[in-house]
């Protein structure tokens, strides 16, 4: 007996009919899923202090439980000091098993931590079925201990499927659990 993540099985087992009723699919491969979950963290001070990117990278390591990697410029800006090759951030992405599990430990701990929680807003769509949320403060996550954030900071989350239209991502979403606001 092996694992299966509980929004996984949510997924195979009430999302795909409840979408195929809503949208009247004829094929279960027609149906849109969530592909991968990408945790992004732009770090602007690492110009100066390099150390920085490295609290980043272990503490999305943290809360994703995937090794995180440091993300490069990729071009040189003298106006930010900014040299082509310098680590400016970190970033992990999950899919599989794991792209469950964070999406679980997101919807049922750490939104709900968040202060003054009404929703998240629906305007984060890209017009290609992408969403993209961001989160302002990293401690919203029961993993990362609040005594040793040396500084508070926030990360962007993207969610990518592989629905073809913005209206058919956000009731994918909504199905798994996301709680948008309500206009």
């Amino acid at each position: 007996m092996t694992y299966i993540p509980r929004l996984k099985e949510e997924y195979k087992s009430r999302v795909i009919a409840a979408l195929t009723e809503e949208y009247g699919y004829k094929n279960v491969m027609q149906v849109p899923k969530l592909e991968k979950i990408v945790i992004s963290r732009g770090v602007g001070a690492a110009v100066s202090d390099k150390k920085l990117v490295d609290h980043a990278v272990e503490e999305l390591t943290k809360i994703t439980g995937q090794k995180a990697v440091s993300t490069i410029s990729k071009k040189d800006v003298a106006s930010f000091k900014l040299r082509k090759g310098m680590p400016i951030g970190a970033k992990v992405t999950l899919r599989g098993e794991r792209m469950y599990e964070f999406l679980d430990r997101l919807i049922t701990s750490a939104l709900p931590r968040v202060r003054d929680f009404s929703g998240i807003k629906a305007t984060g769509f890209d017009g290609r079925g992408n969403y993209n949320l961001g989160v302002l403060e990293q401690i919203i996550f029961p993993e990362i201990d609040i005594d040793k954030v040396n500084k508070i900071s926030g990360f962007d989350i993207t969610f990518v499927t592989s629905a073809d239209t913005d209206k058919e991502a956000k009731s994918l979403l909504a199905q798994l659990g996301l709680p948008f606001k309500k206009n």
